[in-house]
C-alpha cells in the first residue's frame, strides 16, 4: 500500500496561529465577531449544522480550520433563490457543496418512492428542508451567485454518483453528478486528504483546472494526456458483443441506426460477435512501472444508459478498481468530454484518525436552533466512532464504495479521551455511552496479515464466501478497548449499537462473551438479511449456519452472566436473487423462532451499489459479465415487493389477504389455518383489509386499538400472548427501552438507540 504524509503538519498550514472558533460562522455577524472580512472556504450542506465528528460538514470544516483556513457554514439554505448562498459573501478559495450525511433522495423517499414526512438531520425532524438531488441544486445556486468561484462537491451523495449511475427514482441511468452540478472537482470518500490539498494548492495560486493528480477526485477533461496508456475495460473483463440486440429482420439501415445510438460501429459489432465470450481476460496491458500512468476506459455514459449489460460490466470494473493499493484511474465519456476518476485516496493512519476526531468540536448543534431537537444528533451524541471502512462488501451497502474496504482505526488512548470529553462536557450525559463502533462494531484494527497481499488483492469481500485466511480476526484490541472504557470513572455502561458482523465474531468466542456479558442491553440487533442461498449469494452475506453458531455462543454467555437476552435479526425484502419461495421459508422461520418484525426494510437500489447493477441489468457483476452470463431474479414489480414485505410481517392482519392468495398460488395452502403450525389464519379480523366492519381511526384499524384508543405496541409479549411454533414468546425488532422485567435481568440500562443501518 502506498503511503501519504501526515494530514496535519507545518508544511500544510496556511496561516499558523488561527484561533479555533467555538462554532464555525454561519452569519456575517459571527464572522465579524471573529474578526474575519472573508471566508477562505464556505461549506454548503443539506444537514443542520451540528458541530460533532459524526457530521461530515463539521469534520471537513474543522480539518480545514486546523490547517489555517477560515471556514464558514451555510446549512440547509433556501434553494429557491441565491439569497442564503450569498449570506457569507464570496469565499477566497472555493465553495464546498455536500448533501449531508445521507443521500438526499434516500433521505426524502422510502424504498416504495413515497415521500417521508420527517428528516432526522433537521431541527424538529421536519421534512422538506432540502431539495431533491440537493448537490446539483445547491451547486446551481452557488454558480448563479458567484460565477467565477470554484465549486468542489463531496459527501456521500456526490461520492456514490461520481460515475454514470442507475437512478432508482427516475428509473434511468443518470450522468455523473459532476456533470449535472457543473462542479470543478468532485471528492469521493471521507475526503480529508483531498479537501485539505485542494485548499492548500488554491491558496498557493494554482488554478482549480490544474488540479488533476489528486487521489480521490474526479474532474472533466478532453482527451487523454500523451504520457498515459489507455486500456479498454473490455480487454480486462470481456462483456461479449458490445452492440445491443439487433432485430434479425431489420433492414441494414435500421441496424446501423441502432448501433449508432449505442456508439458502436458495424465493424466493431461484427468483430465483437466473432469473439468467444467464454474466456475471461484479466491481464495487464502495461508493465507495473507504468500502472500509475494507466487509465481504464469504461463504456461511455451513452452506452451504459442504452445497454444494461454494459452498465453491469462498467459496475464490475469500477468495483475491481477500488483497492487503493492497485487501483488505476478510470475514464468515462460523457458527450464530448471525459469524466476522469483518479484512484481512491490512501487510508488515514491511526495518528491522523486520532487528530481528526480530537479537533475542537463543540459537540452540539449550532445555538441558532435553540431548543429544537435534531433527532440524528440525539441518537449519536453519546456515541464514539472508533473506526472507518468495511471489508464486508455487502452488495446492497454503500460503505465500501464511500469509505473503502481498508479499516482505519483510532488509537485506544484517543477513544478513551473522547469518552472522557463526553462525560465531562456533554449536557445530559447519564453515564451511558450509546455506542463504540462505526460501519460495523467489530472490525476494529482488523486487516490483512500481509501488506503485500492487501495491496494486490481484488476480492470485493474479505469474509465472503468465507473468512479469508489472510485476514487478521484477532478481537483482542477491541476487547481491551471495551474493558478500559467501561472501567473509566463515571461510566456506568458501554453499549454496542453498531451492527455486529457475527461471522467474524464467532472467530473470537471471547469477544462474544464480552459482548453478551457487559455490552448488550437485553436485545442485540444483527443483520442476517436473508436465509436462502439465492439472495445471500447476491448479497455476499454468510449462510444461516454462522448465525446459529453466533446465537449458540451468545445464548450460552448470556446465561452464564445471569441475563435473559435476545438476538433481534433484520432482513431485507425484495433483494435481487430473492424468490417468493425464499420469502415464504423466511416467514416460516420467523414464526418458528418467535419473531415479529416491527420494521421491514425493502431493498432500495442506491447509486453505484453492486446490487443496484443487478437490479437494473438482471446480471450478476460478482462474476464475469457477458450477454449469456448468469441471470439474476429481480423482484421488481410493486405486487411482488409488497408480497415480500408481507411475508416479513406475516403476523399483521392487513397482510393476510395477499398472503392467502400467494400461498394458494404456490401450492402451500396447508399453511393457512388457525393452529400454531399454520403461518396465517383462515379468518380475517373485522376492521382490517378485506374484513369489512369498523372504519379506521387516523390510519390505525380500530380493532387494533388498546384501551383509551392508544395503538398497541408489539415490543414485549403481553400476558397470554401467542407464541411461535417452537414455543418461544414472540419478540420484535426494538427501537427503545424494553419494558421493565422483560429482557435483561442486569441492573444496567437497556439499549437506547436504534442500530446504525448505514448504506441501506
Amino acid at each position: 500500500m502506498q503511503t501519504a504524509g501526515p494530514l496535519f503538519s507545518p508544511d500544510n498550514a496556511c496561516a499558523a496561529g488561527l484561533k479555533p472558533a467555538v462554532f464555525l460562522p454561519t452569519t456575517r455577524a459571527e464572522m465579524d465577531a471573529l474578526g474575519w472580512d472573508q471566508c477562505d472556504v464556505i461549506i454548503v450542506t443539506g444537514d443542520a449544522y451540528v458541530d460533532h465528528p459524526s457530521f461530515g460538514m463539521a469534520i471537513i470544516g474543522r480539518v480545514l480550520e486546523a490547517q489555517g483556513f477560515r471556514v464558514g457554514i451555510i446549512a440547509q439554505p433556501d434553494w429557491h433563490s441565491t439569497r442564503d448562498f450569498e449570506a457569507l459573501g464570496q469565499p477566497r478559495l472555493f465553495f464546498g457543496v455536500t448533501g449531508g450525511n445521507m443521500d438526499s433522495m434516500v433521505n426524502r423517499y422510502t424504498s416504495e418512492r413515497r415521500v417521508r414526512s420527517d428528516d432526522a438531520y433537521t431541527p424538529g425532524g421536519q421534512g422538506g428542508k432540502r431539495p431533491d438531488r440537493c448537490v446539483i441544486v445547491y451547486s446551481q445556486r452557488v454558480r448563479e451567485a458567484y460565477k467565477s468561484v470554484p465549486i468542489v462537491i463531496g459527501g456521500i451523495e456526490a461520492s456514490l454518483r461520481r460515475i454514470a449511475h442507475f437512478d432508482y427514482w427516475s428509473e434511468h441511468v443518470r450522468r455523473s453528478v459532476l456533470v449535472d452540478a457543473k462542479a470543478d472537482l468532485l471528492v469521493f470518500g471521507n475526503a480529508e486528504r483531498q479537501i485539505g490539498a485542494i485548499a492548500q494548492r488554491l491558496h498557493g495560486g494554482e488554478a482549480i483546472t490544474d488540479i488533476t493528480d489528486l487521489r480521490g477526485t474526479a474532474f472533466a477533461r478532453r482527451g487523454i494526456p500523451a504520457d498515459w496508456v489507455e486500456i479498454d475495460s473490455t480487454e480486462l473483463d470481456a462483456p461479449g458483443a458490445l452492440a445491443p440486440p439487433i432485430n434479425p429482420y431489420a433492414m441494414e439501415e435500421e441496424r446501423k441506426q441502432t448501433l449508432a445510438t449505442a456508439g458502436v460501429t458495424p465493424q466493431t459489432a461484427d468483430a465483437a460477435a466473432a469473439v468467444s465470450t467464454n474466456v475471461v481476460k484479466f491481464y495487464r496491458k502495461v508493465p507495473n512501472a507504468q500502472r500509475e500512468h494507466s487509465v481504464i476506459r469504461l463504456p461511455s455514459f451513452e452506452q451504459v444508459s442504452a445497454d444494461p449489460v454494459l452498465y453491469a460490466h462498467a459496475s464490475r470494473i469500477l468495483h475491481l478498481e477500488a483497492n487503493p493499493g492497485n487501483a488505476r484511474a478510470l475514464v468515462q465519456r460523457h458527450g464530448s468530454f471525459d469524466v476522469w476518476l483518479n484512484p481512491p485516496p490512501i487510508p488515514l493512519a491511526t495518528a491522523d484518525m486520532d487528530a481528526v476526531y480530537e479537533l475542537p468540536y463543540a459537540r452540539r448543534p449550532h445555538p441558532s436552533y435553540g431548543k429544537a431537537k435534531i433527532p440524528a444528533y440525539h441518537m449519536i451524541r453519546f456515541s464514539v466512532a472508533i473506526q472507518r471502512g468495511c471489508f464486508g462488501g455487502c452488495t446492497f451497502c454503500s460503505i465500501t464504495e464511500h469509505e473503502g474496504r481498508i479499516i482505519q482505526s483510532r488509537s485506544e488512548d484517543s477513544i478513551v479521551r473522547e469518552i472522557e470529553t463526553i462525560r465531562d462536557t456533554v449536557s445530559g450525559f447519564t453515564g451511558v455511552i450509546s455506542d463504540l463502533g462505526g460501519p460495523t462494531a467489530n472490525m476494529y484494527r482488523l486487516r490483512c496479515k500481509s501488506p503485500a497481499i492487501e495491496s494486490a488483492c481484488r476480492r470485493p469481500s474479505c469474509v465472503y464466501p468465507g473468512v479469508c485466511p489472510n485476514l487478521n480476526t484477532n478481537h483482542s484490541p477491541l476487547i481491551s478497548l471495551y474493558r478500559r472504557a467501561r472501567a473509566l470513572k463515571g461510566i456506568k455502561k458501554i453499549l454496542i449499537a453498531s451492527g455486529v458482523r457475527y461471522d467474524l465474531a464467532i472467530e473470537s468466542p471471547e469477544y462474544v462473551k464480552e459482548l453478551a456479558t457487559h455490552h448488550t442491553g437485553g436485545y442485540l440487533k444483527i443483520a442476517p438479511e436473508a436465509l436462502g442461498e439465492g439472495p445471500l449469494s447476491k448479497m455476499m452475506k454468510p449462510g444461516v449456519g454462522a448465525y446459529y453458531k453466533f446465537k449458540e455462543l451468545f445464548d450460552r454467555f448470556s446465561k452464564e452472566a445471569g441475563k435473559e437476552q435476545y438476538l433481534i435479526p433484520y432482513f431485507i425484502a425484495a433483494h435481487p436473487g430473492t424468490r417468493d419461495q425464499d420469502m415464504l421459508e423466511l416467514a416460516v422461520w420467523l414464526k418458528k423462532n418467535g419473531f415479529r418484525a416491527d420494521q421491514v426494510q425493502a431493498f432500495l437500489p442506491s447509486p453505484m451499489a453492486t446490487a443496484t447493477a443487478m437490479w437494473h441489468s438482471g446480471k450478476n457483476p460478482l462474476k464475469r459479465v457477458t450477454r449469456s452470463s448468469e441471470e439474476v431474479i429481480i423482484p421488481k414489480g410493486i405486487k411482488v415487493r409488497r408480497l415480500h414485505k408481507a411475508f416479513l410481517r406475516y403476523h399483521d392482519p392487513e397482510n393476510w389477504p395477499i398472503l392467502r392468495e400467494a400461498l394458494k398460488r404456490m401450492g402451500r395452502a396447508d399453511l393457512i389455518g388457525n393452529g400454531q403450525h399454520h403461518l396465517i389464519p383462515a379468518y380475517q379480523p373485522v376492521g382490517t383489509r378485506a374484513g369489512g366492519g369498523l372504519p379506521r381511526m387516523g390510519g390505525v384499524p380500530r380493532a387494533s386499538l388498546g384501551g383509551g384508543g392508544v395503538p398497541r405496541t408489539s415490543g414485549v409479549p403481553r400476558p397470554g400472548a401467542r407464541v411461535g411454533t417452537a414455543g418461544i414468546p414472540f419478540r420484535t425488532q426494538h427501537t427503545g427501552l424494553p419494558k421493565s422485567g422483560t429482557a435483561s435481568k442486569s441492573k444496567g440500562p437497556a439499549a437506547a438507540s436504534a442500530p446504525k443501518r448505514r448504506g441501506r
